[in-house]
C-alpha cells in the first residue's frame, strides 16, 4: 500500500479512535459465532442542518484513506483485552489483531453530491463484527466534513460568486484534527482558500494569509533596515532606497489627503516598508492597527506608491475593526482620487479585504451590491458552525445474512429503513431537480419517462412521478477493500460541488424558509416498511 495511503489513513482515524460499545459488542458477536455473517450498514442524517434544504455530502476521501489502513496494532489490541474481562478467549484478540477491510464493501455519494435526509452518504458491507467496529471513525470522518462544507456552501451563497472567501479559523477551531478538517471541506463547500498552512501541505488547499497587528505593532520606527534598497520589477535599472522614497511619498500623500506629516505613525510606516522588502510582488497592508484614515491609509498608499515607481503592484489591504463596509466604501474613494492625483490607475482596483467575526447576517451586508470590499476573510463562524454544532449523521444496520433488519422505536422519526437500497435522483426535462427515490436493491432501476407510483417520506398517500431523467446516486468506491476508480482530487470536488448547488431550484437554495426537498420510497420498499412495522416475518 502506497506511504502516502498510511501516512494520510493513520492521521485520518485510528481505529482505537472509536466508542468502547463498539468493543464490547464485537466481543459479544465473536461468542455468538456471528463475527463472520455478512451485513449491511447504512450512513444517513435525518435533518438538514442550519434550517435549510440541503447537505454536501463530504468526508468520503478520508473514509477511504481510513479503511484502506485500518489495521489494529499490538499496543491496540494489548490495551482492548486490558478493558474487557480477564477471561475472554485469546482467539478473540488474535482475530482483532488480523483485521482489515479486505472484505469491506463501499458505496458512496461522491464528495460534494447534494444530499437529502435519509438518503445513505455511505453503505458499507462486509463481516458483522468488522463493519460493526467502523461506525464511530466514519461518522466521525463524515459528519463534521458535511457540516463545514455545507456551512462553507451557505456562506458562499451568501457571498455570491464573485466575492473571494478566506478561511481563517484554525486558532478557533476546536483542536487540530478540527482545524485541519474544517480548512479543507470549507475549501470544497466554495470558499477560495485558508490561512492553514498544514492544509496546504497535505490537502492541497490554496493559502492565503495578510499580517497581524503583532507585526506592525513591534516596530516602533526607530529601525534601520539592514538593507533598504529594492531593485526595479523588471530587473533593469539601478536598486533604489526604499525607506527614502516612501519618506517623499508620504509628504506628498499627506498634502493630498489634507494630514499633518506627523500624523501617520512612525513603526507602522517602518513595518510596512519591512514587509514591503520582504514581500515587494505581494505588498498589503493591515490599515487599521492606529486609525484607519490618519496612519494605515496613508502609510500604506506612500509605499504602494513608492513600489509601483519601480514597477511593483499592492495586492490589498485588510480592515480588522470598526464598520468594515463603510470603511471599505471611503477607501476605494480615497484609492480613486489618489489615482488620478497621480496618475496611478492601478490603484483604484487594489482589493480590500476585511475580517472581525463575520457570521452570515454581516457577510449578507458586505455582499450588497455596490459594496467595495473584495476579500472576506471568515473564521470561528465557518469552523464551529455555530447555528448548529453537528449534523446528527447516524451509521443504522439494514441487512445481516441477507435479510432485512429495521429499528421501529418509540420515536417515529429514529424508524430505520430496512433492506440494502439503491437510490436515485429524478429530474424534469429542463434538468430540475423533482425528488430522490429510494428503493430496494433488487428492484429494476427507474426508467426515464417512465410513470411511477411512490411514496414521499412523511406522507400518507401515495404519488406518481414521471422523470425526464433519472441520475443514479450511489457509487461503488470500494470493493472487497480495494478501490473501484480513482478518487477525485479536492479541487475536482469543489468544482462538483458548486455545480451541485446550481442545480438547486431557488426555492429549496434559499437560506431562510426553504421549501423542503421530497425523498419518496418505492411500493415495494414502502411494502416491507410497512410488514416489518407491523410485525411481519422476515
Amino acid at each position: 500500500m502506497a506511504a502516502e495511503w498510511d501516512a494520510e489513513g493513520r492521521a485520518a482515524a485510528r481505529p482505537l479512535l472509536t466508542d468502547y460499545y463498539q468493543a464490547t459488542m464485537a466481543l459479544g458477536y465473536w461468542r455468538a459465532g456471528r463475527a463472520f455473517e455478512p451485513a449491511e450498514f447504512e450512513l444517513f442524517f435525518r435533518r438538514c442542518p442550519f434550517g435549510g434544504s440541503f447537505v454536501l455530502a463530504a468526508g468520503l476521501r478520508d473514509c477511504m484513506r481510513f479503511l484502506r489502513t485500518f489495521r489494529l496494532l499490538d499496543a491496540d489490541v494489548q490495551f482492548l483485552a486490558s478493558m474487557l474481562p480477564p477471561d475472554t478467549d485469546p482467539a478473540f484478540f488474535k482475530h482483532l489483531r488480523a483485521l482489515d477491510c479486505s472484505g469491506v464493501t463501499v458505496r458512496a455519494l461522491p464528495e460534494g453530491s447534494l444530499a437529502f435526509p435519509g438518503v445513505p452518504l455511505l453503505q458499507v458491507s462486509g463481516p458483522l463484527l468488522l463493519v460493526q467496529l467502523l461506525e464511530t471513525p466514519l461518522l466521525c470522518l463524515v459528519s463534521y466534513a458535511s457540516l463545514v462544507a455545507t456551512n462553507a456552501a451557505r456562506l458562499r451563497l451568501i457571498a455570491g460568486p464573485d466575492k473571494r472567501l478566506l478561511e481563517l479559523g484554525l486558532r478557533r477551531a476546536q483542536g487540530p484534527d478540527g482545524g485541519l478538517t474544517a480548512s479543507t471541506y470549507s475549501y470544497l463547500g466554495g470558499f477560495d482558500s485558508s490561512s492553514n498552512v498544514l492544509a496546504g501541505q497535505l490537502r492541497g488547499v490554496p493559502m492565503a494569509g495578510t499580517l497581524a497587528h503583532s507585526f506592525i505593532t513591534s516596530f516602533s520606527g526607530n529601525e534601520v533596515p539592514p538593507d533598504p534598497m529594492l531593485a526595479p520589477a523588471a530587473g533593469k535599472g539601478p536598486r533604489v532606497d526604499l525607506v527614502a522614497r516612501v519618506k517623499l511619498w508620504l509628504e506628498r500623500v499627506c498634502a493630498h489627503l489634507g494630514l499633518g506629516l506627523q500624523e501617520p505613525h512612525l513603526g507602522e510606516q517602518a513595518a510596512f516598508v519591512a514587509y514591503a522588502l520582504a514581500f515587494p510582488w505581494a505588498f498589503q497592508g493591515l490599515l487599521d492597527t492606529y486609525s484607519v484614515r490618519r496612519s494605515g491609509l496613508p502609510n500604506f498608499l506612500a509605499v504602494a506608491l513608492a513600489l509601483g515607481e519601480l514597477g511593483y503592484r499592492a495586492v490589498g489591504v485588510r480592515l480588522d475593526s470598526g464598520d468594515l463596509l463603510q470603511q471599505a466604501q471611503e477607501i476605494r474613494r480615497v484609492f480613486r482620487t489618489t489615482a488620478a492625483q497621480f496618475q496611478v490607475p492601478w490603484l483604484e482596483a487594489v482589493p480590500i479585504a476585511v475580517s472581525n467575526n463575520i457570521d452570515e447576517e454581516e457577510l449578507a451586508r458586505l455582499a450588497q451590491e455596490g459594496s467595495e470590499v473584495n476579500v472576506i476573510g471568515i473564521g470561528t463562524s465557518v469552523v464551529t458552525c455555530p447555528q448548529q454544532p453537528s449534523l446528527g449523521c447516524v451509521y443504522k444496520l439494514v441487512s445481516v445474512g441477507g435479510q432485512p433488519r429495521m429499528k421501529l422505536t418509540e420515536d417515529p422519526e429514529k424508524q430505520t429503513l430496512p433492506g440494502s437500497k439503491a437510490a436515485f435522483r429524478l429530474l424534469g426535462s429542463d434538468g430540475s431537480l423533482l425528488m430522490d427515490l429510494l428503493q430496494l436493491a433488487e428492484e429494476p432501476p427507474p426508467q426515464a419517462g417512465q410513470e411511477l407510483r411512490v411514496w414521499p417520506r412523511g406522507a400518507q398517500e401515495p404519488c406518481t412521478v414521471r422523470p425526464a431523467q433519472v441520475e443514479p446516486l450511489l457509487r461503488l468506491w470500494l470493493q472487497l477493500g480495494e478501490l473501484c476508480e480513482p478518487l477525485p482530487s479536492l479541487s475536482e470536488s469543489r468544482a462538483f460541488a458548486q455545480q451541485s448547488l446550481s442545480r438547486l431550484s431557488p426555492a429549496h437554495r434559499r437560506l431562510q424558509s426553504p421549501a423542503l426537498y421530497q425523498v419518496a420510497l418505492s411500493e415495494k420498499l414502502r411494502a416491507l416498511v410497512d410488514s416489518l412495522s407491523a410485525g411481519g416475518l422476515l
